[in-house]
């Protein structure tokens, strides 16, 4: 069995830290992942600096990064300005944040859901003119920090929505890692038949310590692509005590020991975890790097 993870480290993984790191440092990240054999890399958001400082000089880390025979590379954009950047900037693929409540929609992007999902439609048909793919990232799929539970029905619809013009994927994000794995089951069945046929991917965060297990549900539930951050590393600057998504390494272990191949090399993304958090000036939260693989 093989499943794909896509390393969203230099994008979702610093965006929360307090030390924004130089274009050359994210290149150089990007670069250690690209050599441990992940083939695709959230690299890049083109938001404004002024709100996400941590990432800035989108074009200088695009025109930096190994190009690589079967590696691709998505950015993020929230509305056709940032598209207009990611094109020009040569992405592989574009990722658009659809968040599922209007409190954190309105916070995050300075617009309702209903608003965002009208942004995404124009989007996705200049992303497909230019030959770009676009997915939809469905934000607060599990739980808003101000509304509480969110209404599986609503992110059956923005999927069914986000599918109907033409999305490549459509990713379910546990964004302030409320979600258990009876959700995990409940969305994916909903999602699958609101969007038949479309790819689903997963974004967990270990909040409360449920991300790895939702991620091995989601697997069982068919999930074509698992989002993972090295080192654990990540968070939204937007959500109130968000804290890191499942470690890639982490996760690499559970799903290798699993047999499950996904072409990475566990210990060199452990290593770059470590290696991250001292660019960092904070610790990884990932565990393999301590307790190192098993067998030895």
């Amino acid at each position: 069995m093989h499943t794909t993870v896509l390393e969203v480290g230099p994008r979702d993984g610093l965006q929360n830290e307090e030390r924004a790191l130089s274009p050359e440092d994210r290149i150089a990240f990007i670069t250690r992942c690209v050599e441990a054999g992940t083939r695709r890399i959230e690299a890049v958001s083109f938001v404004n600096p002024r709100r996400v400082p941590q990432m800035a000089g989108a074009e200088e880390v695009m025109a930096g990064v190994p190009r690589r025979d079967g590696v691709s590379y998505s950015g993020l954009v929230l509305n056709r300005r940032g598209l207009d950047r990611a094109l020009a900037a040569g992405v592989d693929e574009v990722n658009v944040v659809v968040v599922a409540s209007d409190t954190f929609s309105v916070r995050n992007q300075g617009c309702t859901t209903a608003e965002m999902l009208d942004a995404w439609d124009g989007i996705a048909a200049a992303a497909a003119g230019a030959g770009v793919p676009a997915g939809v990232t469905i934000a607060t799929a599990f739980g808003c920090p101000f509304e509480g539970e969110t209404p599986p029905g609503r992110v059956a619809e923005i999927a069914r929505r986000a599918a109907d013009a033409g999305a490549f994927e459509i990713a379910l994000a546990d964004t302030i890692g409320v979600g258990v794995p009876a959700q995990v089951r409940d969305l994916a069945r909903r999602v699958r038949e609101a969007a038949p046929g479309t790819p689903l991917r997963y974004h967990f965060h270990n909040t409360r310590n449920t991300g790895y297990a939702n991620a091995l549900t989601a697997l069982d539930e068919g999930a074509a692509t698992l989002d993972a951050s090295a080192g654990g590393f990540g968070g939204c600057p937007f959500a109130p005590a968000a804290t890191g998504n499942i470690a890639t390494e982490d996760l690499l272990y559970a799903l290798h020991r699993s047999g499950v191949e996904t072409g990475i090399d566990m210990a060199a993304v452990a290593d770059t975890g470590t290696w991250l958090g001292g660019l960092l000036g904070v610790p990884a939260t990932a565990l393999l790097g301590r307790a190192g693989p098993f067998p030895s």
